[in-house]
């Protein structure tokens, strides 16, 4: 009988962690931090917002916004956020209107805002094949509640330190990290074990085409606790990526250059000389 066994518990945190960082994952962010420098850095994931050396906010495509999040549960309504937005300009400005309408509170802006600095982050400061670009000065200057900003700056060590235990985790419910990406399918093992709730929400979305992270924006929610369920969706078998498709078949080598191609044995070159004739007259 095949036996599958159940989703790994999710790790304990690791106290270590903070002393793994090794140097920072980004030579340059390292750089920006002790420059205090302002601006954004860009990357293949993401972008990192900073000022004073600190990182503001994060922007990825792969993780929902604070927009997302707040709308998505009734929190706000999307026509409260964009009129916020449309007045502020900026996402501190943003916060900061709709806390002074009442709309939200400071803890809940707060923490929503973490979340998804933290979650774009991941995206951001993951390898990529193409080296970051930093714009100085491309940021309004808002270094968090000292200068009346209702969202906390976070220091460039805080920020790297949060993205090398996420790493560590999900490392450690399914290795390969390409589950955070790619397309997914469902597989069908013979004995599939008991599913939570969140896991049979995150099962109902995959179709072959949406990602993890297209998960997330679909359910309006955070990036990272998808990722953590579809790695311990992986790990217990049912979750896979599409097989990659096969190599097109290699053509036969055609005759050399220079050597005469014999016509087939119907060729009739009578009914040849009317084909081109009638093509020139169509060309006409």
């Amino acid at each position: 009988m095949t036996v599958v066994e159940a989703p790994p518990p999710l790790p304990i945190r690791d106290k270590t962690t903070r002393d793994r960082v090794d140097g920072g994952l980004s030579p340059m962010l390292t750089r920006l931090a002790a420059e205090q420098a302002t601006g954004v850095l860009v990357r293949e994931g993401g972008s990192l917002h900073l000022a004073g050396g600190l990182v503001l906010h994060a922007e990825s495509r792969f993780a929902p916004g604070l927009g997302t999040l707040l709308t998505a549960h009734g929190a706000l309504t999307a026509e409260e956020w964009w009129t916020a937005v449309g007045e502020a300009g900026d996402l501190a400005g943003t916060a900061r209107l709709l806390l002074a309408g009442g709309h939200l509170t400071r803890a809940a802006v707060q923490i929503c805002h973490l979340q998804t600095l933290y979650d774009a982050a991941y995206f951001a400061l993951a390898p990529s094949s193409s080296p970051g670009r930093f714009h100085y000065g491309a940021v309004h200057v808002d270094t968090g509640e000292d200068a009346g900003s209702p969202l906390p700056a976070v220091p460039v060590a805080d920020v790297e330190r949060e993205v090398v235990r996420r790493r560590t985790l999900l490392h450690g419910l399914w290795p390969d990290a390409l589950t955070d990406s790619e397309p997914l399918v469902r597989t069908h093992p013979i004995a599939a074990p008991a599913l939570t709730p969140r896991q049979t929400a995150v099962l109902a979305l995959v179709d072959g085409v949406r990602t993890a992270p297209d998960i997330a924006i679909a359910q309006g929610g955070r990036a990272f606790p998808t990722l953590v369920e579809v790695r311990r969706l992986a790990a217990a078998g049912l979750l896979a990526m599409p097989p990659a498709p096969p190599p097109p078949a290699a053509q036969p080598p055609g005759p050399p250059m220079g050597v005469p191609v014999a016509p087939p044995d119907d060729f009739d070159p009578h009914i040849a000389l009317l084909k081109r004739v009638r093509d020139a007259l169509e060309a006409l």
